[in-house]
């Protein structure tokens, strides 16, 4: 009797062992076969499902192409197919494997992957609509204003930062790209926020605009050599996207400030004659000046390129023929240098050097006095020389003339200028008074050609 009771438990444990393997054996395949309660598949519920069904509910998925934003329709599309095929079996079972958990989970889980057989309607038309709908309204929309650095004569401050509504394109398509295979996109409304004065950019653009404000530049004007420092002469600048900009008028005030010492462009001189006298000439047109654009120009790029030293003979300027300017190199003589020509009015003579000698002296007959064609008195320069020339223009008495003469050089705007007169008889001191040229300086023909000789382009011509 014990050995049959025996056998009977030996029996029954065994039983119950095979039960509870085969229960555990088919919960462990259910578990490796189906999805989790709270899977999704592209915004698609496949929790329960097998791979094949899950396949079968992802194919049979329509994707309505709607884009909404914080839950409210933003755009609206029209529905496609949602492009999985059976070739796409293999993905879902790698997500299926990749669930997997021996005890259900009901946490919540989202995978993305792309079909086989997707549609490009919402690359090429729906995100392009999109991105296009976002920039119309925000033509409409308040724009985020941000805060940036400022450098004022060596002191940084800062603008305030104002909060806008206008969308933030970039993020939202960044986030449709993320969601381009669901069948419904709903993404965040991100709005473009300004940048305040504690952010690291703008902590990046005090850095920049220290580092400028402790820059010099020497600005070398001739021999004299300026030396600008940056938070003496920047009355403002800033740092944005990558690049400085600086204000230009604390530059063009330094400039004004040089100009007034040094420049020559039309200021009068205290001129001493061939006959050792000394006289005040108004100025004309001859000399130079520094233009304020040009010299804003080197002077700032200077400062930003942290360059140290620059010269200003590019930033000159003239007027009359020659625009670019004249006498820049000549120190002396109150600019003019020591090659130049002299003319007196009332001695009725020209006087001529090179290099601080006279090389040549003529009698001339200047513009007319009687009827106010008088030759100006001025700072001039040789705009430029011909030989042989064509002289047109109008004089009291002729509207129109129209004479050759073998030399020519021009002295001012007017057309005032050294040349020949043949038709001339009157050569006496007094012959401007009443029967002087329209202007210009008439030459004895036989002394034109050493005249024409000794001048110079750019050289000045001092008439008093």
């Amino acid at each position: 009797m014990v050995k049959i009771k025996h056998k009977v438990v030996l029996a029954v444990a065994g039983a119950a062992i095979f039960l509870i393997a085969a229960v555990v054996g088919g919960y462990t395949y259910y578990r490796s076969t189906h999805f989790n309660k709270n899977v999704q598949i592209n915004g698609v519920s496949v929790g329960g499902l097998s791979e094949k069904s899950a396949l079968a509910q992802l194919k049979s998925e329509k994707i309505n192409n709607n884009v909404y934003l914080n839950g409210k329709l933003f755009l609206k599309g029209k529905k496609t197919n949602s492009g999985f095929t059976q070739k796409d079996l293999s993905k879902v079972k790698e997500l299926l494997k990749k669930q997997w958990s021996f005890f259900p989970q009901s946490k919540k889980i989202s995978y993305q992957i792309t079909p086989s057989n997707v549609s490009d309607y919402r690359n090429k038309v729906i995100k392009p609509k999109l991105k296009q709908l976002l920039n119309s309204k925000n033509s409409k929309l308040t724009a985020a204003v941000d805060s940036h650095a400022v450098l004022q004569y060596g002191k940084i401050t800062y603008t305030v930062s104002k909060k806008g509504n206008q969308y933030d394109v970039a993020k939202i398509l960044a986030a449709y790209e993320k969601q381009k295979n669901q069948p419904t996109t709903n993404i965040k409304k991100y709005i473009i926020q300004p940048v305040t004065s504690l952010s690291s950019q703008v902590q990046k653009q005090k850095t920049k605009l220290e580092a400028l404000a402790k820059r010099t530049v020497v600005y070398k004007v001739q021999q004299t050599s300026y030396t600008l420092s940056g938070k003496d002469v920047i009355s403002q600048a800033t740092y944005i996207g990558g690049k400085y900009q600086i204000a230009q008028d604390g530059i063009l005030n330094e400039v004004k400030d040089i100009n007034s010492k040094q420049a020559t462009l039309q200021k009068g001189i205290s001129f001493k004659t061939h006959a050792g006298n000394v006289v005040d000439v108004p100025g004309g047109t001859y000399g130079w000046a520094l233009k304020g654009s040009d010299s804003y120009e080197t002077i700032s790029n200077a400062f930003i390129k942290n360059s140290g030293e620059v010269d200003a003979a590019s930033d000159i300027y003239g007027v009359g023929y020659l625009t670019y300017g004249t006498g820049y190199n000549n120190l002396a003589n109150d600019g003019i240098g020591t090659t130049y020509a002299e003319v007196s009015i009332q001695d009725q003579r020209a006087w001529f050097y090179i290099d601080g000698k006279e090389v040549y002296t003529t009698n001339i007959v200047t513009g007319k006095h009687s009827t106010n064609e008088d030759t100006p008195t001025g700072v001039w320069y040789i705009m430029y020389k011909q030989s042989p020339a064509t002289l047109e223009g109008s004089e009291a008495g002729n509207a129109n003339y129209s004479v050759k003469v073998n030399y020519w050089a021009q002295f001012t705007n007017s057309g005032c200028g050294f040349h020949d007169a043949s038709w001339r008889t009157d050569w006496s001191s007094t012959a401007y008074l009443n029967n002087g040229s329209g202007g210009c300086a008439n030459t004895p023909s036989a002394n034109m050609k050493s005249v024409y000789d000794s001048l110079s382009q750019k050289e000045a011509v001092v008439v008093y």
